[in-house]
């Protein structure tokens, strides 16, 4: 179901309906951000980002290179300060309380980050025991989701063999091996074969059958078209753009979300940047 635009309210609310109505909305989001700013000396890699991304919303974040999102998603996840704004993950303030909004998330990151000396499996069960799991609890999920991602015999094996995108896939188990409310994809399908990707694009649609919140940034727009509820495009660190696939394609007279992303941003693509 595709999900519509928030209604801001401008005018003083004039019943307690109004007010129930309000904060029922503001309790669906799942992350908030406001005023958000990463600068590096005179560099603005993230400029004053303000966006609301909703419980159990399947979010797709683009941009070209260098545009914010990996910045973006890293102040998210807390490894790294922001220089001004503020941001809530689950309801809790990312600065005042990471430990308590970083329990609430899971993250695949860019770069592979798995331990190539130990196998897949056992990949698992250390980032189950880094999250403070049951240790039978760690065994039953992880062998449902090598299960689940048809990908039981490579978990056998070291990571040290994988190839590129045996990585990523080794990643978004990781990712969800604390089977958390919030799931942050970064490049999530890069390095991977036709029959990988196109598996991984199940496993992640069912993330949003199960309720939870995914914030999918990638290159592969029709991998956004096809998942996302609602898209957000971000260039020089600033949102651009903000609505549900087909309404961005409706707005910018296109037939896919590329002719959208290539309207808004072809100027930097052209030029290389």
């Amino acid at each position: 179901m595709q999900l519509r635009e928030e209604i801001i309210l401008t005018q003083p609310l004039q019943s307690g309906r109004k007010i129930e109505e309000a904060e029922a909305s503001q309790a669906q989001n799942e992350i908030v951000i406001n005023g958000l700013v990463k600068k590096y000396g005179d560099i603005t890699a993230v400029n004053n980002l303000s966006l609301n991304i909703r419980k159990g919303e399947m979010f797709g974040f683009l941009g070209p290179n260098g545009a914010g999102k990996t910045t973006t998603i890293s102040m998210l996840c807390g490894l790294l300060k922001p220089s001004a704004g503020s941001a809530q993950i689950a309801g809790y303030d990312i600065a005042r309380q990471p430990q308590e909004a970083k329990a609430h998330i899971g993250v695949c990151p860019q770069e592979a980050a798995v331990f190539k000396f130990l196998s897949g499996m056992e990949n698992l069960i250390l980032f189950g025991n880094l999250h403070g799991m049951n240790p039978q609890l760690i065994r039953e999920r992880a062998t449902k989701l090598v299960e689940q991602a048809d990908f039981a015999d490579a978990a056998r094996r070291k990571a040290k063999g994988y190839s590129g995108g045996m990585m990523r896939q080794l990643n978004l188990l990781i990712a969800l091996i604390s089977d958390p409310e919030i799931v942050f994809l970064d490049e999530p399908t890069v390095g991977m074969d036709a029959r990988a990707r196109r598996r991984t694009w199940e496993s992640i649609a069912s993330l949003k059958d199960e309720g939870k919140t995914v914030i999918l940034t990638t290159h592969y727009i029709e991998e956004a078209e096809t998942l996302s509820d609602r898209v957000g495009i971000i260039d020089y660190g600033e949102l651009v753009a903000l609505d549900t696939p087909k309404a961005l394609m409706e707005a910018h007279h296109v037939d896919d979300l590329e002719g959208v992303f290539l309207k808004i941003t072809g100027r930097r693509i052209a030029e290389g940047l």
